[in-house]
């Protein structure tokens, strides 16, 4: 177990620089069991949601190649869905992504329930309905889903996602892609991670109409075969996390390489809370699909918006960013509604900054109110057992003068690179220790 020793309080400097997408990585993993030729994905992020797919493919009989940043992965003639590794599918919900890309494959398999960041009651029902449209079944047992087919994959033409999920469009798009025929999904996300799956499944020759629409018309080929490089592109979420570190330790640093489209609204809340920031330029992704921003933080004098901050799915503000707003309200003047209506947990772990000094009431599971601005105090946590609401208190140690101690942080390595240490490099004193 590693736990960060944070000396908070101090101006950050210099530039850092956005890694590419957690969710984008693992969903191009388990895309790439659907794909027959070798799939070689660049500037994979080294961290552990990426290993535990790692695990997850090899274990069921993909030859996966690392060196570096870049992953080789090679189909195997014999793919043995019985051998899953458990442990590592137990850790990650992107092991449900896996039904999607192997179900042409295999007639009949079982996978275990996915796990990852507890965040409430997160069902199966919308993979299940999508499952259904094809032709197949998705029973749901008390540790495993067990997924069957009788007859050929076939496709239903057009129909409506139960609800518009970032992995359920996903796994629509992997069913989708892998029938001869043209499938149209409605509601649909178009968020960050799902135009990654779209852009790579071109590259493999499958043609889709509308991404970044909530309407996708996948043309599908049936097998794929094709050996393909794909850049992964940035983290919306990564960048947000160097948003909410500038705001709030008030350094007037650059963060690079931003995902322009899935950012942009969050600025624009900033900026009509008094947040002063300049784009320094426009440039694409290696993927040449995403477009990128340079920003520069220069004043950081807040107010507490009038409305309530909540998230929707893409366009909307990003659901994964809705956290850090908790610093940001605790670092505004006046208070700060926050609507977190996706998970029934997740807000109740916003809770843990009023050991940090900062005033929150829980209103509900869903709902919290912060005032700001806040006098930090030093303390020592434990990291929730959820991504954003651990990295929330990581920066708000890292704006309360003293030392303070955030506890079991293998939830913040799920998601981010060598953090503490590329904090370190603008100027940060994070220490991990055993």
């Amino acid at each position: 177990m590693q736990n960060f020793k944070i000396t908070g309080g101090k101006k950050l400097f210099g530039e850092i620089t956005v890694n590419t997408s957690k969710n984008a990585a693992v969903a191009l993993l388990a895309g790439s069991v659907l794909n027959k030729g070798v799939t070689t994905l660049l500037n994979v992020p080294n961290i552990e949601e990426v290993n535990r797919l790692v695990e997850i493919i090899q274990s069921i009989g993909m030859i996966v190649k690392r060196e570096g940043k870049k992953i080789i992965i090679k189909p195997s003639k014999k793919i043995d869905v019985s051998k899953i590794n458990i442990e590592s599918a137990l850790k990650t919900r992107s092991a449900i992504l896996l039904i999607g890309a192997l179900i042409k494959r295999k007639k009949s398999f079982k996978i275990p329930q996915a796990g990852g960041c507890r965040l409430g009651s997160r069902t199966v029902t919308p993979h299940a309905h999508v499952f259904e449209q094809f032709g197949v079944k998705v029973k749901v047992n008390e540790d495993e889903f067990e997924i069957s087919r009788k007859d050929a994959l076939k496709s239903p033409k057009r129909f409506a996602l139960y609800e518009s999920g970032d992995t359920v469009t996903e796994n629509a798009l992997f069913i989708a892609s892998q029938v001869p025929e043209v499938t149209e999904i409605r509601f649909a996300s178009a968020n960050y991670m799902v135009q990654d799956i779209c852009f790579f499944l071109e590259k493999c020759g499958v043609k889709i109409e509308g991404i970044g629409t909530t309407t996708l018309k996948v043309h599908g080929i049936g097998t794929i075969n094709k050996d393909v490089t794909y850049n992964i592109s940035e983290d919306p979420i990564e960048a947000m996390l160097f948003m909410s570190i500038a705001i709030a330790t008030k350094s007037k640093i650059i963060v690079k390489r931003c995902p322009f489209d899935f950012i942009e609204l969050e600025l624009t809340k900033l900026k009509a809370m008094g947040l002063e920031y300049d784009i320094l330029k426009l440039y694409k992704a290696r993927n040449k699909k995403t477009v990128l921003v340079d920003i520069k933080f220069k004043s950081f004098k807040l107010k507490a918006l009038a409305e309530k901050i909540e998230a929707r799915p893409f366009p909307a503000l990003n659901i994964d960013n809705l956290p850090f707003f908790g610093i940001i309200g605790a670092i505004a003047k006046g208070k700060t509604l926050i609507h977190d209506w996706p998970y029934e947990n997740r807000a109740v772990y916003l809770k843990e900054l009023n050991k940090l000094g900062v005033d929150v009431e829980l209103i509900d599971e869903h709902r919290v109110v912060i005032t700001g601005p806040t006098k930090f105090r030093a303390a020592e946590l434990s990291c929730p057992p959820a991504l954003r609401p651990g990295a929330v208190l990581l920066v708000a140690m890292l704006a309360t003068k003293g030392t303070s101690v955030l506890k079991n942080i293998y939830m913040i390595n799920r998601g981010y690179e060598a953090l503490a240490e590329r904090l370190c490099s603008i100027g940060a004193e994070i220490e991990i220790i055993e």
